[in-house]
This record gives C-alpha cells, sequence and structure tokens, in this order.
C-alpha cells in the first residue's frame, strides 16, 4: 500500500514537473531576447518570432495531443514530448541564427503542446475521482511558479552565463523527466478510438498561421500589401470552412452546440481579444526595460517579481468579488482598468522614479490576474460533461493563440513606429514602444464590450479554475 502510495506520488511529481518546464520556458526567454538579439546580430525588435514560433506551434498541436495520447498511449506520447522539448532545448542553445533558433523553438513547440493535456489526462484516468481535485492543484502549483522565477532566473543566467543556459537548463530536468515517466507513469489509452477529424484539424490549424503570418506580414517580414491581403482572407475562409465542415460531421473536432453555450461563447471570444493585451505585455516590458531604459538582463528580470506576486495575491480575492459583484461588472471594469494600465506605461521615461515603476507593474500585475481568473471560471462555467473535453481543448488553444497574436501584434506595431518615428538607437525607439504600448491598451478597453454581452446575474456559483492558465 505505501509503495503504491509513494509510485502514485512520483507519477505526479513527473506530470508537476513536466508543467513546470512548460511554464517556466514561456516566460524564461523574455528576459533573454536583448541578449540572443546581440549574440546572433539581429535586432532586439525583431526577436519576437522567437516567442511566436514556439506558442503558436503549442496552439496548433493542443488539439491533437488528445487523439494521439489515446491512440499511443499516455507513457508513450508523455516521454516522447519530454524528449522533443529537450531536444529543441538543446537545438536553440546550439542555433547561430535567428532562423535556426525559430526552427527548433517550433520543435520544443511540439514537445511542450502535448506535456501539460497529455499529463491531466494521464492523472484523469489513473488517479481515483475523489482524489482528482487535490491532484490537480498539486500539479497547478509548479505551474504557478514558473512564471514567477522565470524572468529573474532568465535574467541571473544571461548575466552570470549566457543566453544558452536559459535553454540548457532544461536538459537536466527533460533526462530525469524521461525515467521517471518509462518507469512510473501508467501507460493508458482508450479503449476505442474513433477516426481523428484531420480535415478540420487541418482547416484550422493552417488557418491560425495564415492569421498569423497576415497580421505581422507587412512590418515584421516585409511582405507586400496584395501578399497580406490574400493571407487574410485565406485564413477568413479556412475558419468559416471548418464552420461548414462541423455541421455535417457527427464528430467533429469542436463541436459547433459549444457556441449556444452563451457564457462559453463570450468567455472565449474575450479570452481571445482581451489576452491579445496581455500576451504582449511579458515580450514588451523586457525589451522595453533593456533597449530603452539600460537595464541588465538580470535587473529587468527582477522587475518583473512584482507582476508576479501581486498576480498571486489577486487569486485570492477575485472569488469573493465576483460572487458579490457578478462575472459582467467585474469583467467589464476590469478590462477597462487593464487596458487603461497598459496605456499607462506610454508615460514610462528614463527619469521617473523607480518606486513609480514598482507600482505600475504591481498593479498591472494584479489587474492581469484577476482578468485571468474571471475569464477562465465563465468560460468553463457552464460546460457539461460531455462537452467538457472538446471545450476544455478549444479554450486551450485560444488561450496560447490569443498569447501568439499578442507577441505579433506588438511585434507588429513596434516595427510600424520604428519606421513611423524614424528613429534609431535605444532612446530613439522609446517613442514607438509608447505608441504600441498606447495601442495594446486600446485593444484591451475596446475587448470589454465582449464581456458586457453577459447577463448581470451570472456570478460564482459553477467556477472552475484552469491549472493551464499563466497569470
Amino acid at each position: 500500500m505505501a509503495e503504491r502510495q509513494t509510485a502514485s506520488q512520483i507519477f505526479l511529481w513527473v506530470v508537476a514537473v513536466g508543467f513546470f518546464m512548460q511554464m517556466l520556458d514561456s516566460t524564461i526567454v523574455n528576459t533573454a531576447l536583448p541578449a540572443i538579439a546581440a549574440s546572433l546580430g539581429e535586432n532586439p525588435l525583431r526577436m519576437h518570432f522567437v516567442v511566436i514560433a514556439y506558442s503558436l506551434t503549442m496552439a496548433m498541436l493542443i488539439p491533437a495531443s488528445g487523439w494521439i495520447a489515446d491512440r499511443f498511449g499516455t507513457r508513450q506520447v508523455f516521454m516522447a514530448a519530454i524528449i522533443l522539448f529537450t531536444v529543441g532545448s538543446v537545438g536553440c542553445a546550439m542555433s547561430r541564427t535567428l532562423t535556426e533558433l525559430v526552427l527548433t523553438r517550433i520543435v520544443q513547440g511540439f514537445g511542450g503542446a502535448m506535456l501539460l493535456p497529455v499529463g491531466r489526462l494521464a492523472v484523469m484516468r489513473a488517479v481515483p475521482r475523489e482524489e482528482f481535485l487535490p491532484a490537480m492543484s498539486f500539479i497547478a502549483i509548479p505551474g504557478l511558479l514558473g512564471p514567477l522565477i522565470g524572468p529573474t532566473l532568465g535574467g541571473w543566467l544571461v548575466q552570470v552565463a549566457s543566453w544558452h543556459w536559459v535553454f540548457l537548463i532544461n536538459v537536466p530536468i527533460g533526462i530525469i523527466g524521461c525515467i521517471l515517466t518509462y518507469t512510473h507513469m501508467p501507460d493508458s489509452r482508450a479503449a476505442s478510438i474513433g477516426r481523428f477529424d484531420f480535415a478540420g484539424y487541418l482547416m484550422l490549424s493552417v488557418g491560425m498561421v495564415a492569421l498569423s503570418f497576415s497580421l505581422d506580414g507587412l512590418a515584421g517580414l516585409g511582405m507586400e500589401h496584395a501578399t497580406v491581403l490574400l493571407l487574410l482572407v485565406f485564413s477568413m475562409a479556412l475558419i468559416i470552412a471548418y464552420g461548414l465542415h462541423a455541421q455535417r460531421r457527427p464528430d467533429p473536432l469542436f463541436p459547433l452546440y459549444l457556441f449556444k453555450i452563451h457564457t462559453y461563447s463570450v468567455g472565449l471570444l474575450g479570452n481571445l481579444f482581451a489576452r491579445i493585451g496581455s500576451g504582449a505585455m511579458p515580450f514588451l516590458m523586457p525589451l522595453l526595460l533593456q533597449v530603452c531604459l539600460g537595464y541588465s538582463a538580470m535587473d529587468a528580470g527582477m522587475m518583473m517579481l512584482p507582476v508576479a506576486a501581486a498576480g498571486m495575491f489577486a487569486k485570492r480575492i477575485t472569488p469573493p468579488l465576483i460572487r458579490s459583484q457578478g462575472y459582467r461588472r467585474v469583467l467589464v471594469g476590469n478590462t477597462l482598468l487593464l487596458g487603461l494600465m497598459m496605456m499607462s506605461f506610454a508615460l514610462v521615461t528614463p527619469g521617473q522614479p523607480l518606486w513609480i515603476r514598482l507600482i505600475q507593474l504591481g498593479v498591472f500585475g494584479m489587474l492581469n490576474s484577476l482578468q485571468f481568473t474571471a475569464m477562465n471560471t465563465i468560460t468553463l462555467r457552464d460546460l457539461d460533461s460531455d462537452g467538457a473535453g472538446s471545450g476544455n481543448s478549444l479554450f486551450s488553444m485560444v488561450q496560447i493563440l490569443a498569447m501568439s497574436l499578442g507577441v505579433t501584434v506588438a511585434g507588429a506595431l513596434l516595427a510600424t513606429f520604428v519606421g513611423m518615428f524614424g528613429s534609431s538607437g535605444p532612446a530613439g525607439t522609446l517613442p514607438a514602444f509608447q505608441a504600441t504600448f498606447l495601442c495594446i491598451g486600446l485593444i484591451t478597453c475596446a475587448s470589454a464590450w465582449i464581456f458586457f454581452q453577459l447577463a448581470p446575474e451570472i456570478r460564482g456559483a459553477k467556477e472552475h479554475d484552469d491549472p493551464a492558465d499563466v497569470s
């Protein structure tokens, strides 16, 4: 009995460490981007491709991860995910050009996309129902620690060693994870597997990639206007085609009846647009601090601590706030405040007192965390057991896609404003950053209209929190 309990605890640690590795990598790279750019001889304002390649790959693969695990078994797929992630990390550290780094980040993304969904599926099948909630809460803790220590750890590694260690730190974790996965993870798979909706998957995944490239085409990739317009129309056509495809297929990738659930459809759309600003900020802030204000990588990472600390504090006050005020009032008000807070970073100057900057970052972290928790819970609130699997998978895909779009939009705006202002040098790029913060804040404020469509009486009676979220 004691041996079985110990094995179960090791199994949960394996899944938790995989989740931690994925979440850490999502945040640790941002602080190191200027150092990577200097080493590769690139403009730091073009380094958003490194972030987009990883997150967009994850968004593409997440919808297929459940079917892959059912087909090949959770242990084999989870171990393959760790191997891919580790090999991709080594490739990133060995990259000598931006193109090589982007390609190896895609390999990392293939592994990272399967770590959390497959790990969560393995826990669902191996842990008794009465122990499931404590098990998932245990797995969520390392995921919350990843964003907390990621920026600071990334800055420290760059300062005391080199940017390569931002990726090489995954190697020993990956080796240990592979061994423990092979020895302690149950190999569960579905008794019967349906046909994978490959046509629907291609429509959505190619549509996402085309949309991302169209948004970054003019400024970041230097495409012609006609090419950008063609990509945008192509992406919209694929998304509409998927809707028509899902109507006539009995087992689509994501059934359309999910969108008849009012809270789910509003929450999903709100997540997509409100997260654009939240996805842009972790990319913009370290660049602003290092490129324009002269911070070292370690100091820039330390400046992110108020964001994470205030975010963890906000987790405690959000549920009672929603119960007393209702989802609509909380989400509309907080979205507007969050957008205004993003716009306030347009006031950042080299002479600004440090305490004001710390207050800005802390308030932003608190509002951002409150926003994520409220959006998560309203989206998953009314899903029944039949729609929980596909609904949660689509929600996870939208979360990652919005983060990717946030970095894409931020990179495109930065490049546009740098060209518009004709600025060069660290001080000269500050107006471009300021204009970008204004635009990102306006996009976030505009998304408050989506949450205004919620009924005012909806409160926190059926809350679900998503441990996969990064605040």
